[in-house]
């Protein structure tokens, strides 16, 4: 596995935890369909839910009632449900609004579920991940992998545990492959494609599936928390061109790349890696390549982004050369052009 860059310090593992799966409570609901609730808070949820909604709609007898559970009335879950007019509730749940469904699904929800919720589902709840677990446990996945630059990801389906995000028990899993030109924006559309095709296979075999899942792995653990703006800072005398390059794919239509020039707020858009050798001077040096219309920036071990559009704030969005022209250029012979 790709050596953790981008990475944060792993809390001590706690044990696997399986919720309430007794053979009584199995026999309560033997055979589908079953009533399904749903949590979720966002666009990849809502792959999630569109798919089991049209498993709904369908003869194929899995489930026979949908009710939705979101934090907003304002996001895509709470939209798509009130079309389809779906039972919504927000969050937080009182136990006794749980009496009558025997399965919970969780996708990219944001709120830990209470062990009392959990037991109140005959099988259970699952849990649709963006990523291959225990590999980047936690909000961002898809991010922290296109950041450090993984050639692989997937999705995983697993129960929830009550104490901590992203540690059940793993109960289906698929790969992808990651290209080397994805972006944040299809590769979070490919997961969530995927992960609703997968919690469609398990909802299809959902008594195999939840017998012969199994305890997530304990070497391997990474950690992907939410993100903040701060995370599309670039160090320069830190970070080669390719973890740049990997931070604009990962945090495309999130966050924009930015450092600063003399103290004034920068954001770099369009970065590729330069292969190609070059005297070296000091991270962060800046030159304008006149031909390509391109910024040139010097990385650690003498490797080089080009950039091909700038914003200065409090300005527009510029190209290269109208950034040549307004400030490299204006500099005094001995001031040196430098990203900070």
């Amino acid at each position: 596995m790709t050596k953790v860059f981008f990475n944060f310090k792993a809390p001590r593992f706690f044990k696997s935890y399986t919720p309430g799966l007794t053979s009584t409570s199995l026999l309560k609901t033997s055979k589908p369909p079953w009533k399904v609730l749903f949590f979720g808070s966002d666009e990849f949820s809502l792959f999630s839910l569109k798919a089991v909604y049209n498993e709904l709609q369908s003869e194929n007898n899995i489930i026979d009632d949908l009710e939705v559970v979101t934090c907003s009335d304002k996001n895509p879950i709470w939209k798509f449900a009130r079309q389809r007019n779906l039972v919504t509730q927000t969050w937080p749940l009182e136990h006794q609004q749980l009496n009558n469904f025997d399965l919970g699904l969780v996708v990219s929800f944001g709120h830990l579920i209470p062990e009392k919720i959990i037991q109140a589902f005959p099988l259970g709840m699952l849990n649709v991940h963006g990523s291959l677990l225990p590999r980047w446990r936690g909000a961002s996945p898809i991010t922290y992998a296109l950041a450090n630059g993984d050639t692989e990801t997937g999705v995983t389906i697993m129960t929830i545990h009550p104490k901590r995000f992203d540690i059940g028990d793993i109960v289906w899993q698929e790969k992808v492959t990651i290209g080397s030109d994805d972006t944040y924006v299809e590769l979070h559309k490919r997961l969530g494609c995927l992960g609703a095709q997968c919690l469609v296979k398990t909802l299809k075999n959902l008594k195999e599936s939840l017998k012969n899942c199994r305890p997530q792995p304990t070497e391997g653990i990474t950690h992907a928390p939410k993100l903040t703006p701060e995370f599309g800072v670039v160090k320069w005398s830190q970070y080669t061109a390719s973890q740049i390059v990997n931070l604009e794919r990962a945090l495309k239509s999130l966050f924009p790349l930015k450092t600063t020039w003399n103290g004034i707020p920068v954001k770099l858009f369009e970065t590729l890696e330069l292969k190609e050798e070059r005297t070296s001077r000091k991270p962060g040096f800046v030159e304008f390549r006149k031909k390509d219309n391109v910024l040139l920036v010097e990385c650690v071990f003498s490797t080089y982004i080009t950039v091909k559009q700038v914003g200065v704030y409090g300005k527009k969005v510029m190209s290269a050369r109208d950034f040549y022209n307004g400030f490299i250029s204006k500099l005094e012979k001995h001031e040196i052009p430098l990203f900070v």
